[in-house]
């Protein structure tokens, strides 16, 4: 159970492997072994991909626009669907060109879809009921219910009332724990409390649950009094819970310990709780109770000073990534060890760009332990090389680099009139002007292991874009895509590299457009 939905694949590494000389083998060779029922070491799902991402390399083939669809509603893409009008329309892109996989009937704005996840069971788990194996859409409702409703056809597979003193709003996922937590709006102290002295202390709720049956964790309250009275945001992840503060800093607990020791009573979805008085959880009006009850200020895992509250975890060992919260150090990016808070040899990374829209720095989503930093004309791939166990700080390399080759003589910031006087322009042209070629985001393929770049160039007067898609373990460039439709900087835009699809997504003032491509043949 992933975000984006996608299973991960474990590898294995066999000590004394016998000595196996690698060859290439065409795309059509591997067709003929499939045929004949020969089948090399490791999967088919491996075979297959690498067969499909061999034609969609090849010269004559073309991702071609075969859909577009409008809408006045958000539109989202996920795992091969699109979800038009609030998750209500669900169209399937297996296709040659979408196809309606289900509609489901209107909803009063009280039942309205609040927020949703796309759930995948993993292969390799035996479950209870046939309906845990199948993909299915988790659905938050405005009056608090929690719905499980099948990815393929929308029907109702399960629903547990929340709350009826709470208002719950938004998803996430909590992936390497196979849960999910379901977080309630702030309560904010209103105008009148203030004026008579009385202080909101609860900040709000959170409702955790695993997947793979659907089950209830519990359900946990921030309160101030535990957590200090700046708290202003909660999320799970990785294990963790991550807390933020007003005055910029970030706390990290562990959500284990704080089950093993404020967890109250185990609760049961359709059982009875003490809790409740004998009523039945997940039922109208009880929902869940407060169960795992917070009593004092669990030990802290890390904490860091960041700018908008914002660090990242990940790579091999274990780093760091942040802006610190002072002026002098906007526009960097700093890497620092986990274990002792050592910044990285090279660890400071700035592109020392003027952009309207500041440089992005994320760890690779191939679990690689790599690090991606996107610029408006640079991409650079970094590693972190360094021990364990070393006492040496780690040192930051970069893997390769992706570079938009501009005009090296840049517009002169003076001109002379014809009179001969002369005038300084006031301000020179941003690194991601529309009017020249810039790098705008950057997605990854895991199944084709192939990095989708989108390029966006304005010199023609209307913005245009393409897709550069390039091998994810060399940098290598291997071909372009263009878009037909034209790409304005001035919305939002999101694009996402499916296999054989590519969707592109972008609202326009209240109107929303989905165009989506396919790989095709090209035609002669």
């Amino acid at each position: 159970m992933l975000p984006d939905s996608r299973l991960v694949e474990t590898k294995c590494h066999l000590l004394m492997a016998p000595y196996r000389r690698k060859r290439v083998v065409n795309a059509t060779e591997l067709l003929n072994r499939r045929s004949r029922g020969i089948r090399d070491a490791g999967t088919l799902i491996r075979h297959n991909m690498k067969v499909l991402r061999g034609i969609l390399l090849q010269d004559n083939r073309n991702f071609i626009k075969a859909w577009s669809k409008t809408s006045k509603s958000t539109m989202m893409y996920e795992s091969g669907k699109i979800y038009f009008e609030n998750y209500q329309n669900c169209y399937s892109c297996v296709h040659s060109e979408p196809q309606v996989l289900y509609k489901l009937p209107k909803r009063s704005k009280l039942e309205k879809f609040e927020d949703a996840l796309l759930c995948q069971s993993p292969l390799d788990n035996t479950l209870a009921s046939p309906t845990d194996h199948k993909p299915s859409l988790l659905a938050l409702t405005a009056n608090n219910w929690l719905y499980r409703l099948s990815a393929e056809t929308g029907e109702e597979l399960q629903r547990v009332y929340l709350s009826s003193n709470h208002k719950f709003r938004y998803l996430g996922w909590d992936v390497s724990q196979e849960m999910f937590y379901v977080k309630s709006v702030q309560n904010k102290d209103t105008l009148l409390a203030r004026q008579a002295g009385i202080t909101q202390n609860t900040v709000m709720h959170l409702a955790i649950f695993h997947v793979f049956p659907l089950q209830v964790v519990g359900m946990l309250e921030i309160n101030k009094k535990v957590f200090g009275n700046s708290v202003t945001d909660v999320v799970l992840s990785q294990g963790v819970l991550v807390v933020s503060y007003s005055n910029k800093s970030v706390k990290l607990y562990s959500f284990k310990h704080i089950v093993q020791r404020y967890l109250t009573e185990k609760l049961t979805l359709g059982k009875q709780s003490s809790l409740l008085g004998g009523k039945t959880v997940g039922d109208v009006p009880f929902g869940i109770p407060v169960n795992i009850q917070i009593t004092d200020c669990p030990p802290v895992l890390f904490e860091v000073s960041c700018t908008d509250n914002s660090v990242q975890i990940g790579g091999y060992p274990w780093h760091y990534i942040y802006t610190p919260p002072h002026k002098n150090h906007k526009g960097t990016h700093h890497i620092c060890s986990l274990r002792d808070s050592t910044m990285a040899t090279n660890g400071i990374q700035n592109m020392n760009c003027c952009s309207l829209e500041s440089d992005g720095i994320f760890f690779h989503p191939d679990d690689s332990g790599r690090i991606i930093h996107v610029g408006p004309a640079t991409i650079n791939v970094l590693k972190i090389c360094g021990e364990l166990n070393s006492g040496l700080p780690s040192k930051i390399r970069e893997d390769f680099s992706m570079a938009i080759h501009r005009n090296s003589n840049p517009t002169s910031q003076v001109t002379v009139t014809s009179s001969g006087r002369t005038v300084k322009k006031r301000f020179r042209q941003l690194d991601d002007d529309p009017d020249q070629e810039t790098f705008r985001m950057v997605e990854y393929e895991d199944e084709l292991d192939l990095l989708a770049v989108v390029v966006t160039n304005g010199e023609e007067g209307e913005g245009r874009a393409h897709i550069r898609l390039h091998d994810n373990q060399s940098g290598q460039l291997l071909r372009t895509v263009d878009l037909v439709e034209p790409w304005d900087e001035t919305y939002r835009h999101e694009l996402f590299f499916d296999k054989d699809t590519i969707v592109h997504i972008e609202q326009k003032n209240s109107n929303f457009c989905c165009h989506v491509y396919k790989l095709k043949a090209a035609s002669k």
